[in-house]
């Protein structure tokens, strides 16, 4: 394949994609300001889980929310935590409870009513993101999704998905 095609080509769709987030989810996108406003506004946190790139999307959204957005901006860290970071939590679990359980049990240590959990899957199908939702949804807490393709399993079983057009 050409590559200059290839990048332009990729830079088209990128830019389409946005423009259908824009068409598409704002009404979900205001949802979601909305929920995680009431969380934090009441001294609840913001959980996240994923698995590969969206375990590095986890940790850059946590990341944002306790450092700061923007340097023009001054305000108090955002309580969030991403799931994904902890290698001797992460391994043990796997090893010892099955990694299909580790964000599970995370949310089940970590997580109060009130909070909010971010799953975040681009298949929707994820087994350990779907029990770490059963989970929040057992602990009281809602859950928002960004997922992709179709949603999969998890855009029915989500407070309030957000399915990615692209």
């Amino acid at each position: 394949m050409d590559a200059k095609k290839f990048i332009v080509d990729s830079l088209i769709e990128s830019s389409e994609t946005k423009i259908k987030i824009k068409d598409q989810l704002q009404p979900a996108l205001l949802k979601a300001v909305d929920i995680l406003s009431d969380c934090y506004k009441n001294g609840n946190k913001l959980l996240l889980c994923g698995n590969g790139g969206s375990a590095a999307d986890c940790q850059h959204i946590a990341t944002e929310l306790m450092i700061r957005l923007s340097h023009h901006i001054q305000r108090p860290a955002l309580p969030a935590i991403a799931l994904t970071t902890d290698t001797s939590n992460l391994t043990a679990g796997g090893n010892d409870i099955g990694f299909e359980n580790v964000f599970a049990r995370n949310v089940e240590g970590l997580g109060n009513k009130g909070d909010v959990l971010l799953a975040i899957s681009t298949s929707g199908n994820s087994p350990n993101v779907i029990k770490a939702v059963e989970m929040a949804h057992k602990k009281g807490m809602k859950v928002i999704g960004f997922l992709g393709g179709n949603g999969g399993k998890l855009k029915d079983a989500v407070d309030l998905p957000i399915v990615i057009p692209s």
